[in-house]
């Protein structure tokens, strides 16, 4: 592995992002006391997604349409995040759009089907509206949404623009 391609940086870059607000999460969950309810594990699973994009895409480092594919598989993950993000925030914002209370999420993937699961979690329970961290008057799901629009923008741009004259904009590898 050679690492002659800016490509390459720019993807290894956005996974240590990715590691270093994984980190922080868990700082917070383990030494800080901050649980987070079962929106916050689906940003979680959103940020580690988009890592192992960027890793992949910084091992492999593809050009041409190669490439494009990671831009696009970044973009899509990294929007995904977002709404989940969004929808997060618009339940703090207004508790009484979601139920009072509801089984955690270990139980209900155990006991329901996936997309029920999914359902009821995007729905949102009493855990979900409760505000434990701010920095700068943003909570963390508003930080999340922040972090998700910029590693996708920064992927899609990193993979999808042509590095160098010569780098060829239709072949794989």
């Amino acid at each position: 592995m050679t690492f002659d391609n800016p490509r390459r940086w720019f993807n290894f870059i956005g996974f240590f992002i990715c590691a270093g607000l994984l980190s922080y999460a868990y700082y917070l969950q383990l030494h800080v006391g901050l649980e987070p309810c079962p929106l916050c594990i689906f940003q979680r699973i959103g940020v580690i997604i988009v890592g192992l994009l960027f890793l992949l895409a910084g091992i492999f480092s593809f050009r041409g349409r190669g490439a494009r594919v990671w831009a696009v598989l970044l973009g899509l993950v990294a929007l995904a995040g977002a709404l989940t993000s969004s929808r997060h925030l618009w339940l703090q914002l207004n508790p009484s759009d979601m139920a009072s209370c509801g089984p955690g999420l270990n139980y209900m993937v155990q006991m329901l089907p996936l997309f029920e699961v999914i359902k009821r979690v995007f729905i949102g329970t009493s855990d979900c509206g409760i505000i434990q961290w701010t920095f700068l008057g943003l909570s963390m799901p508003g930080w999340t949404l922040i972090w998700f629009v910029l590693l996708g923008g920064f992927g899609f741009w990193v993979n999808w623009r042509r590095l160098s004259p010569g780098e060829p904009v239709l072949e794989g590898a």
